[in-house]
């Protein structure tokens, strides 16, 4: 099973959320940071590391003696990553999206595949629960190919926690992508309610069912609840505003190991999350 958590916006709480419910089911788990421009729930987390690996993204390295300069390339670069001169080609590494499409229409077999370091994985463990995150690298316009990257970890037969960048920009897109569920952050302001609204138009882009976590609960107003409740989007959690959750926060310790009222809202967020899924009680 693989859940994402989300949020229309940063600081809702979705990292806190992600690294709690992964910390409650322990067994058979697996978080995934794919945060990858600011991966930071390992901060949470006693971590130990084991491998690290750099991932490398395709590009196209020209051959000056093959090239006929036909133009081919830079016409189906919709990203103009590549750009045909009258007697030279031009790559722009940091704008190619690794497409191949180049590769494919050069009738002179005058591109070959070089290779750009984007960013790294690193995998590790806290107590029996597998995290991986992907960290990019620093001047890196594109998050989405190591996201992949770190996607391509998720074991079949475990249920993984995605821990999405904030947003709904394409690293969003390409985290909630396969997944089962995706629960969504928010908190009880105007400015959430606005976020979550095209926040959850996307989960209806991709045809994947979620959920609505409200934290901060009690700080604002009801208009959240009340969209939910119009659009037929069920609300799985309500996380009261606290000030003992925030320096526990703040101390970078685990609320699920502290307080054990936030291991019951875990246990009840996963039953809500299988129920909505069919896959009957937690």
């Amino acid at each position: 099973m693989i859940i994402t958590i989300a949020s229309g916006k940063g600081g809702t709480g979705k990292t806190t959320l992600s690294t709690n419910l992964a910390c409650f089911l322990r067994k058979d788990t697996q978080l995934l940071d794919c945060d990858v421009e600011e991966p930071n729930a390992h901060l949470f987390l006693d971590i130990e590391w084991d491998t690290k690996e750099t991932v490398k993204t395709v590009i196209p390295e020209v051959d000056e003696d093959r090239c006929s300069h036909c133009g081919e390339c830079g016409e189906i670069c919709q990203f103009k990553a590549i750009a045909p001169l009258e007697s030279t080609v031009l790559v722009f590494p940091e704008l190619c999206h690794s497409c191949g499409g180049c590769f494919l229409v050069c009738p002179e077999d005058a591109l070959r595949e070089g290779l750009r370091e984007i960013g790294v994985i690193e995998v590790g463990h806290f107590n029996t629960t597998e995290f991986v995150h992907g960290k990019l690298r620093i001047g890196e316009a594109m998050a989405p190919p190591l996201i992949k990257k770190v996607k391509e970890k998720i074991q079949p037969g475990k249920i993984a926690i995605l821990d999405a960048p904030p947003g709904t920009s394409c690293p969003v897109v390409n985290t909630m992508m396969d997944s089962d569920y995706i629960v969504l952050v928010t908190e009880p302001t105007p400015f959430g309610l606005h976020d979550l609204k095209l926040a959850v138009g996307l989960t209806k882009k991709l045809n994947i069912p979620c959920g609505i976590v409200i934290n901060r609960y009690g700080v604002g107003d009801t208009r959240v609840e009340q969209w939910a409740q119009a659009q037929g989007i069920p609300i799985l959690l309500k996380i009261p505003f606290d000030r003992k959750v925030a320096e526990i926060y703040a101390e970078g310790k685990l609320l699920a190991e502290e307080l054990p009222e936030w291991a019951e809202m875990m246990r009840d967020l996963m039953a809500k999350i299988q129920n909505q899924l069919g896959k009957g009680s937690f």
